[in-house]
């Protein structure tokens, strides 16, 4: 975990990394940081962005970046991405993840790690991937996951995207571990879908972290707790 600098500037611009915790929104985690440096620092307002979101039930990696500094978001947002993924085996969910309850179930017996691994490099290199129904995807000027939490039936059209490097962490039936290095627009729920029809018998994401964002690793890191009880460890200018 990364130690506190001795003095922030943080309306010339800084940038931040935290670890992000499970069910908190990016938007919240923003919120958070926002609200406590214009607390601090005494002043009504502050711009305060973030590098690309994550779920509410992912964790880990987010860049936030602060006053000047949010010019850089896009340079960052386009860095390649490094993730920790689990899947359940053998049933699926309409958001492919657990927000919502489990819609079908298969048999999974005959996957094999031979299987698995002659599975996953079809995913390897550059690809088309449709995102998930439940997803903040732009139809007709609405979210995809308005649609679909409406019971509406909506299309989404398939996108380029590279995973440079996808690699098995674990695998004990039903939960398959894997690392994965992919592109911006990546949706790693997706990845657990077609990987569970592949493999013929379905698949869901259960838990998701993000530990890399081009040059950034989750070690140099902070909890927003950490950030909040440290605050005296440092002065703004």
């Amino acid at each position: 975990m990364s130690e506190f600098k001795k003095t922030y500037d943080f309306l010339g611009g800084e940038v931040l990394l935290f670890d992000k915790d499970l069910e908190w929104t990016s938007f919240d985690l923003v919120n958070r940081v926002r609200n406590t440096l214009c607390r601090k620092m005494e002043i009504k307002k502050m711009k305060v962005g973030h590098a690309g979101t994550l779920d509410p039930l992912a964790t880990g990696l987010m860049i936030l970046c602060t006053g000047k500094s949010t010019k850089k978001i896009e340079s960052f947002q386009v860095k390649e991405k490094e993730y920790t993924a689990t899947f359940k085996l053998g049933a699926t969910t309409p958001s492919f993840d657990m927000e919502t309850e489990e819609d079908s179930n298969l048999d999974a017996s005959h996957v094999t790690n031979e299987l698995i691994e002659e599975v996953i490099k079809k995913f390897q290199g550059e690809i088309e991937q449709v995102p998930p129904i439940f997803s903040a995807v732009k139809v007709k000027g609405k979210r995809a996951f308005d649609y679909a939490r409406n019971g509406e039936e909506v299309k989404l059209t398939p996108r380029k995207i590279v995973i440079s490097k996808i690699e098995v962490i674990s695998f004990s039936l039903p939960y398959l571990k894997i690392r994965v290095e992919c592109s911006k627009g990546t949706y790693i729920r997706s990845l657990a879908r077609d990987i569970g029809e592949e493999l013929k018998c379905g698949a869901y994401l259960t838990e998701l972290r993000r530990t890399r964002i081009g040059e950034y690793k989750i070690e140099d890191a902070i909890t927003v707790n950490y950030f909040l009880e440290n605050l005296n460890l440092f002065e703004t200018i």
